[in-house]
């Protein structure tokens, strides 16, 4: 069997110590902040996500663009010179390009290396969502699983990755056409956290807008264990984006009731957080998916 290497992108949004940990292989992503370009790693070596959101909210605006063919080309061909295989899970295609790039430029590395194997999933999956996915593909790596195996395993659970999302700050939301103007500011004035989940073509979605953070931090935990399975024997992921005392207070909960195996608490790095603003915080686990 030819090895093979698990790669990804930076919109997973895992930790650099948990990507060390899977080892898998994340693709860096660009992004401005004001006037000032930088590329996002999950090691944060260019800037962290600390300050980011401080930028952020201070008022300065960001602005994301998906992977270049370049890029892809450069990142993939050294593992094919090295004689790995390569399977790619690609940010959802519902909100980026990214995966359609991956696609093409596939094929072409395939006829440059006729001897490897390049399998691209679309995960379907956005931020901590597409982080479980790859979890849950590494973990299956390391019980010895073919390039195939693991491919097959992530088409078939890919569905059953549940997204919840409570987004504090409306502005972000109000950019990106899923609030109007007057909704933002309404919700703002009275404090309504709309929560989000992913469809099945893989595109953001408000499902409900609850009044004050505590009760949107409340119906993760309901989601959870209405559409979880056998939770009590999942890692589940918990992201935040600058907002850690609402990842903690998620994870108390689901210690305190039981609720899960164990919990991952990751950061929302720039490229997600362009587009929902400080103050979102979520939770992905496997369950029985888009019963909204």
């Amino acid at each position: 069997m030819a090895d093979y290497c698990i790669v990804s992108d930076v919109t997973l949004d895992l930790v650099q110590d948990i990507v060390n940990e899977l080892d898998v292989h994340i693709i860096p992503m660009d992004f401005h902040l004001g006037d000032t370009p930088y590329t996002h790693f999950p090691d944060e070596r260019e800037l962290s996500c600390e300050d980011f959101y401080k930028r952020l909210k201070a008022g300065e605006d960001s602005v994301t663009s998906q992977i270049n063919p370049v890029v892809f080309e450069n990142y993939l061909t050294p593992f094919l010179e090295s004689g790995k295989d390569v399977l790619y899970i690609a940010f959802s295609s519902g909100l980026s390009g990214t995966y359609n790039t991956g696609r093409l430029m596939s094929e072409g590395l395939k006829e440059k290396y006729p001897d490897r194997k390049i399998i691209c999933i679309d995960s379907l999956c956005a931020s901590i969502g597409e982080g479980l996915l790859v979890y849950l593909a590494a973990k299956e790596r390391q019980k010895g699983k073919s390039l195939e195996e693991v491919a097959n395993f992530v088409e078939d659970i890919k569905r059953k990755c549940c997204h919840w999302f409570m987004v504090e700050d409306l502005h972000h939301l109000k950019r990106g056409g899923r609030l109007n103007s007057l909704e933002a500011m309404v919700g703002t004035a009275l404090r309504i956290c709309p929560v989000l989940s992913m469809d099945k073509e893989g595109k953001l979605l408000v499902v409900s807008k609850v009044r004050g953070n505590k009760k949107a931090l409340e119906y993760l935990v309901n989601r959870l264990e209405e559409d979880g399975i056998d939770t009590k024997n999942q890692t589940v992921i918990i992201g935040h984006a600058a907002c850690p005392d609402y990842a903690k207070a998620l994870a108390d909960i689901l210690t305190e009731r039981g609720l899960v195996k164990d919990y991952l608490i990751t950061n929302i790095g720039p490229v997600i957080g362009t587009h929902t603003g400080a103050g979102m915080c979520a939770m992905t686990f496997v369950g029985e998916n888009y019963k909204f």
